[in-house]
């Protein structure tokens, strides 16, 4: 039996579907420099604990922060991260994490769902990007997400309770508030690559621009 206050949230997310490109506008399709902040302030804890890739010494330390409902977020995770891992990532070059930037209620669900994912969340971040179009701007993105999320093995119940958590709904917020408040950010996909700001989705050769000279250094 589904809860009343799940109900709620069910019908919150599929009107949010009809609003959800208007609701992705603030995305950076090119690449832009737009300043730096201090590594130890973006290092500093947030509401929830990053989940980082790379070695913990690497040279470069890359934060993401995107939207799942960001076609250039999709776009950039779809062509340039596989490079960027492969290439830096796995090298042991670079250390990345992607944070939440939610825009709207679905942003919101599908975040929640990659934290509830446990060990499994880049891997929860990746299908939904990949499928992004198949759930984020239907007309029924919850059964979208159903769908999709049943193929890394989370059970109905688990994907009910994990849209009902309170906390890690509020914590998402807080994260995406504290990049806004304190780190400007202010569209989507945002990249501060040892402290430097860049926004828009950076194609694998503007990758190798921003990070070859940092590994030259």
């Amino acid at each position: 039996m589904i809860s009343s206050s799940f109900k709620t949230r069910r019908a919150f997310l599929e009107s949010a579907a009809l609003t959800a490109s208007a609701l992705a506008l603030p995305s950076a399709a090119l690449a832009q420099a737009v300043g730096s902040v201090s590594v130890a302030d973006l290092m500093a804890e947030g509401a929830l604990p990053d989940v980082w890739e790379g070695a913990a010494n690497a040279p470069i330390t890359i934060i993401e922060y995107a939207s799942m409902t960001c076609n250039h977020c999709a776009h950039f995770h779809e062509t340039t991260y596989p490079t960027l891992k492969s290439k830096y990532i796995d090298t042991g070059k670079v250390r990345f994490v992607q944070r939440e930037f939610p825009l709207n209620p679905i942003d919101l669900a599908g975040y929640m769902l990659a934290r509830c994912a446990g060990d499994k969340r880049a891997a929860m971040i990746g299908l939904l990007f990949s499928q992004q179009k198949n759930w984020a701007f239907s007309d029924k993105p919850l059964q979208g997400l159903t769908s999709l999320v049943k193929q890394t093995g989370m059970s109905q119940e688990r994907f009910d309770a994990c849209l009902q958590d309170k906390a890690l709904h509020a914590n998402i917020i807080q994260v995406g508030e504290k990049a806004s408040k304190q780190f400007k950010v202010d569209s989507t996909p945002t990249f501060f690559i040892n402290g430097k700001k860049v926004s828009g989705a950076l194609s694998p050769e503007e990758m190798d621009k921003q990070l070859e000279p940092l590994l030259k250094g």
